[in-house]
């Protein structure tokens, strides 16, 4: 399985419909406090939209609607991951990713046999108080070295810092804060994409040049 290098993360359906003609090829869908109809609406949008774009979708912790919408990509947080049915995901031939911030929840992600493992946070982050302190290069290099699917780094990251995230072993990078607070979105995003661009189509992992 391959991710794209670049990984924005929206908080609705009216991101994606603005970001998604830009260009991305990989997205997650993270919707936080709101109703279950809402949320079942908006995923069952989600899909359809990135269906027309031919963008992989990932949809954040509410895999039972993923499943309902025919979502083909979940990403569960270590609580979520504790309460899934991991079985009935996979029967669904639904593709997990799983959040890691510690040597043992990384144990419990490749017990779950993750399609993808998300690391964080690489750098402190504004996005909200974190519990853990930043994880830094060293430990995206040996989380590569004891995962061999895709690896995402995720939390202060930035269009400065994305080429050294990916140097040190990351397939891909999430980003949140610096999308949906910029002044212009939409530049911002070509400007990611074009960051990551040698790393886009390369099996290696290894920029293409």
């Amino acid at each position: 399985m391959h991710l794209d290098p670049f990984y924005p993360i929206v908080p609705d359906t009216k991101w994606l419909a603005r970001l998604l003609p830009l260009g991305i090829r990989l997205v997650q869908l993270r919707i936080k406090d709101r109703p279950q109809d809402i949320i079942r609406a908006e995923i069952e949008v989600a899909v359809a939209l990135c269906a027309d774009y031919r963008c992989e979708l990932v949809i954040n912790d509410y895999w039972r609607e993923a499943i309902e919408a025919g979502a083909s990509f979940v990403h569960l947080g270590q609580e979520d991951l504790a309460a899934a049915d991991l079985r009935a995901i996979r029967d669904a031939r639904v593709r997990i990713g799983v959040s890691t911030h510690s040597h043992e929840e990384l144990d419990r992600a490749l017990a779950a046999e993750a399609d993808y493992l998300a690391l964080g946070p690489i750098y402190a982050t504004m996005l909200k108080a974190m519990p853990w302190a930043p994880q830094g290069l060293p430990r995206l290099a040996e989380w590569r070295e004891r995962f061999t699917r895709p690896l995402v780094a995720i939390g202060g990251i930035t269009l400065g810092r994305a080429p050294i995230v990916l140097a040190a072993g990351a397939d891909s990078v999430a980003v949140i804060t610096d999308i949906v607070t910029s002044q212009d979105p939409d530049s911002r995003v070509k400007n990611w994409l074009e960051a990551t661009s040698p790393w886009r189509n390369s099996s290696t992992g290894a920029p293409q040049g």
